[in-house]
């Protein structure tokens, strides 16, 4: 049942939306509820992804994302063994596929030293050592924090937590649909009024940020991953992950391999435009917003390169003979 009213309501149960509600508990917050338009949790993106915990190599020294990568890295990494909760620290080498990839090889590595990373470039024979099927022109980059974790996993032990806290309800099966004045949410299960709002709704962050007021001038603009999985009966494994060299004027890491904390490997994900928010099948999860989706990818695929290189070059990933080789 949801409450009347909350000090704090935070719509999402995401893993930010778990995380932020454990963090404002250790600042002695003692009234807090999360609402789920989902009958459980984990069934989008904070469920959805290959647990790979990255360490900061991608993005801008000057960027708060630079700074949070590394320190959540080191955070999530603590906690998991905190809890006893699976962890694999094999690293990841990111590899060339020829001599044209390696001045943005170079960038990742002076990117990745000015954000602390601990990265170094390394010879092919190293590369062997670390991962004996890698492969790659002259040198490659190695990471060694990179890690896996299993983010269910993570998921469960922190709802479990925070239940045990006695501090924080979340609510499943309530959907945000609305707002009366500035201070009470209207939900799929009643109404509820709150003194502070945080937003983690993932893919719908944006949604809810305009039903308050801002960020009109934001869309989301949806993308779906695909993975495959590598046999065990396959000729070759991962010891830890695989990444190609990125085209580092898209937000998009390529297709790379990973091993699980379970031992499966995955080759994944893609970047397809996707119809709907939460269209993950072919079909599925296309709504009445689909049409607009689409629009606003027909204009970007007129206006801008990069999202039309993209918008070409993924979908024939569908087909497993353009995934990898």
């Amino acid at each position: 049942m949801l409450a009347d009213k909350t000090d704090i309501l935070i719509a999402g149960a995401g893993i930010i939306g778990l995380t932020v509600a454990r963090e404002l508990i250790a600042c002695g917050y003692d009234e807090i509820v999360i609402i789920e338009k989902e009958p459980e949790l984990g069934l989008h993106a904070s469920g959805r992804n290959s647990g790979v915990l990255h360490a900061g190599i991608y993005y801008s020294p000057d960027s708060l994302k630079a700074k949070m990568c590394l320190k959540g890295n080191f955070l999530m990494k603590a906690y998991c063994k905190e809890k006893g909760l699976p962890i694999l620290e094999k690293g990841k080498v990111i590899v060339a596929r020829d001599d044209a990839e390696l001045p943005a090889l170079d960038e990742l590595y002076r990117r990745a030293t000015a954000n602390g990373a601990k990265v170094e470039i390394i010879d092919e024979k190293q590369l062997e050592e670390i991962e004996p099927n890698a492969k790659t022109t002259g040198k490659a980059l190695y990471s060694h924090y990179t890690a896996q974790v299993d983010p269910k996993a993570v998921l469960q032990s922190i709802r479990k937590e925070l239940a045990g806290s006695g501090k924080v309800k979340i609510v499943t099966n309530c959907r945000l649909k609305g707002l009366v004045g500035t201070s009470t949410a209207v939900t799929t299960r009643g109404k509820i009024a709150f003194s502070r709002f945080i937003n983690s709704a993932g893919a719908h962050c944006d949604l809810v940020a305009q039903a308050f007021g801002y960020g009109y001038n934001y869309r989301l603009i949806p993308f779906k991953g695909i993975y495959r999985k590598l046999k065990k009966t396959a000729p070759y494994s991962v010891n830890g992950n695989i990444y190609p060299v990125p085209d580092i004027r898209n937000p998009f890491l390529g297709v790379h391999f990973t091993r699980s904390v379970h031992g499966d490997v995955y080759l994944g994900p893609t970047a397809i435009p996707a119809f709907g928010r939460e269209n993950y099948g072919i079909f599925t999860g296309i709504d009445s917003e689909g049409l607009s989706i689409v629009l606003s990818d027909i204009v970007l695929f007129c206006l801008n390169s990069q999202f039309r290189t993209v918008a070409v070059s993924e979908p024939r990933k569908y087909d497993s003979s353009f995934f990898f080789r």
